[in-house]
């Protein structure tokens, strides 16, 4: 029997049966998708865990923790089969992250003022290999990446889990603005879903988990409300790529006055012999 997520108190015998579904009833199950937001999932349907080399950052070596912390972090990557049974495409953030300065960087989806890990974090879209991010798969991926500075006061909680290098999963708060359903079948009625399939399958990273499923919907743009670290993502290919301790205040170069610079150079005029 075939579980899916788009019909959670339904079962299927066969995939052709679970197909006929998904095709009679697209138009509900976009329309359910688009009008809710995604965020990582608490129940997975037919996951599999990303044999992954997350450990990429390794957090700071410091025995003490800092009073701030900058962090960059993956939020999101396309080409890679989420457990929502999406895959994000090339293009998807862009608008997004052009409309907006700013994001919030939260701790698990949780709207609280002592869960914002950052209220201004910065996104940008940024085109790296699997490799990069230490996944054993070719090709490359748009990563939707947040950099935040996190203080201790307002959330010392994460700054402390980012700091050790515990961090290892991030999720995208969106919600869909564009999207399409792709069906693996051979049917000469059902054309269209499989060109759908046969245009995005090529750069699917996880293509095992594709195979299984015969189908995905493919995602082309959605709105960023927020991103947050998260225990385990919807999408496991989200690691956090670099923390770095903000130097102290009292270290920085700081240019001195105009009756500082003319002291120096009296004493120093005193300190030579002309």
């Amino acid at each position: 029997m075939i579980e899916v997520r788009e019909f959670p108190n339904q079962q299927f015998e066969t995939k052709s049966e679970l197909f006929e579904a998904l095709k009679e009833n697209k138009k509900t199950l976009i329309a359910t998708k688009k009008s809710s937001e995604k965020r990582a999932d608490s129940v997975s349907y037919g996951y599999i865990e990303t044999v992954s080399k997350n450990n990429i950052n390794k957090g700071i070596a410091s025995a003490d923790l800092p009073d701030t912390l900058d962090v960059k972090v993956v939020i999101n990557t396309t080409n890679f089969l989420d457990s929502h049974g999406d895959v994000h495409v090339n293009g998807i953030w862009n608008k997004s992250v052009s409309d907006n300065k700013t994001f919030l960087h939260l701790q698990e989806h949780q709207r609280d003022f002592d869960k914002v890990i950052s209220d201004s974090a910065k996104g940008s879209v940024v085109s790296m290999t699997w490799k990069q991010l230490g996944l054993p798969y070719n090709g490359k991926t748009e990563a939707l990446v947040f950099e935040s500075t996190i203080d201790r006061l307002r959330n010392g909680f994460m700054l402390k889990q980012y700091a050790n290098g515990w961090v290892k999963n991030h999720s995208v708060g969106m919600r869909y603005v564009n999207m399409e359903l792709a069906i693996n079948t051979e049917a000469e009625y059902d054309k269209e879903y499989k060109d759908l399939w046969d245009k995005y399958y090529s750069v699917i990273a996880n293509k095992e988990l594709a195979d299984e499923r015969g189908y995905f919907w493919a995602v082309t743009e959605a709105k960023i409300v927020e991103g947050s670290a998260v225990v385990m993502g919807s999408n496991s290919a989200t690691p956090t790529l670099e923390t770095k301790e903000e130097p102290s205040k009292d270290t920085l170069d700081i240019e001195p006055s105009e009756d500082t610079q003319k002291d120096l150079v009296k004493q120093f005029l005193t300190s030579i012999k002309i």
